[in-house]
């Protein structure tokens, strides 16, 4: 076969030539296989002999982007090869998240998905938040401190936030799935399918250690072959953990109200206080140092189109964290409902965009370590 080169790899608005591309580059390392041991993508391309689209999605998600292959490359540019693996890969990433995307017409969301835009879309559910508020009657302060349900009661609270968050859950389900459609294919037609059907808890601990970063321990090459760092992992773990402890907190305040009659506010020393108070120092830390680390992304391994929406989905959780952390401070000051709009309004341009920005990074890489210990199995039982 005989395919172009490409010394910059096209982007994912190039779709054919980006596949081709793909394909092209995994053939060569294929035959090469000197990177095998680096990281979950090689031995996975090694057990294809031929790479579909579905099969390159795949691999490309599989990626935690660290650079090493690239610097270890004996066929990396300038060799007339132009082997990039990890930009490759990115910009493949980018194009399976447009291609799965549900409703499809979104799918130039991502492209289109930059700070600006986030604080564009935060305005206006900024905005919409207040026009629900003063429907409801409640623009005036609380008669008592801290009555978050005194500007915005429970009811409507529950109605605006939890029909956003569903919307988004069911969009990514749906993205989940078609990214399963198009990448199993391996797994159809044996044996052994339903023995490997079961949760691999190998790819959940991957996922939750980053253990799978690369094979040379903790530290990353993020920003260059001579500099090798754990900050990238600990700040991608400062945000994941972040996140799980915000909602940790939103679900254990569901709780008391909803199971105990405990109405909000909540004392400062009590559990959805603390979790939520520990998740926003998560998740103003962890983006801001992803945003840093992300300035000394080598270029020669990133792919620029997703700069901008990787930076706008950061803001928004430093935002969202950032302006929760204010209002906890300031809940009994006379500002408080100005900040609770704020908050609400930033954390609902948040929940809006978790299908169309960054955020799904996180859930088709699940699905990607999900498959590669499925195959792993697979392979090792025949």
């Amino acid at each position: 076969m005989t395919l172009p080169y490409f010394p910059v790899p096209p982007s994912s608005t190039d779709r054919s030539d980006l596949l081709r591309e793909g394909e092209r580059i995994m053939l060569v390392c294929n035959a090469c296989r000197y990177c095998e041991g680096y990281c979950a993508v090689f031995p996975a391309m090694e057990r294809r002999l031929r790479f579909s689209p579905g099969d390159l999605r795949y691999l490309a998600n599989l990626c935690h982007d660290c650079g090493e292959c690239l610097y270890a490359c004996q066929y990396a540019p300038p060799h007339a090869f132009a082997v990039n693996v990890p930009r490759t890969l990115a910009a493949l990433r980018l194009e399976s998240y447009e291609r799965y995307v549900w409703p499809a017409a979104l799918a130039s969301a991502f492209g289109r998905h930059s700070a600006a835009t986030s604080l564009g879309l935060a305005a206006a559910t900024i905005l919409a938040t207040l026009l629900v508020i003063a429907a409801a009657g409640t623009l005036a302060p609380p008669a008592a401190p801290a009555d978050f349900y005194g500007v915005l009661p429970h009811g409507a609270m529950v109605a605006l936030f939890g029909s956003v968050f569903a919307f988004a859950l069911a969009a990514l389900a749906v993205g989940v799935v078609r990214f399963r459609q198009d990448t199993m294919a391996r797994e159809q037609g044996t044996a052994d399918t339903r023995r490997g059907a079961a949760l691999p808890w190998s790819a959940v601990r991957d996922a939750l250690t980053l253990r799978n970063l690369h094979a040379h321990g903790t530290d990353c090459t993020y920003a260059g072959e001579e500099a090798r760092t754990p900050w990238r992992r600990r700040f991608h773990h400062c945000t994941f953990y972040g996140f799980l402890l915000c909602f940790a907190a939103t679900s254990v305040a569901a709780l008391y109200h909803m199971v105990f009659g405990w109405e909000a506010p909540y004392g400062y020393t009590s559990l959805p206080v603390l979790l939520g108070t520990a998740g926003g120092v998560g998740l103003v830390v962890g983006p801001a140092g992803l945003y840093w680390t992300g300035r000394t992304h080598d270029p020669d391994a990133a792919d620029p189109a997703q700069r901008a929406p990787d930076r706008a989905f950061l803001l928004l959780l430093f935002l969202s964290s950032a302006t929760g952390l204010v209002l906890l401070a300031w809940r009994n000051a006379a500002a408080m409902p100005a900040l609770l709009v704020v908050h609400l309004g930033v954390v609902l341009a948040l929940f809006l965009t978790l299908p169309y920005g960054k955020f799904v990074h996180g859930v088709y890489r699940m699905a990607a370590l999900v498959q590669d210990a499925v195959e792993s199995r697979l392979a090792g039982s025949r």
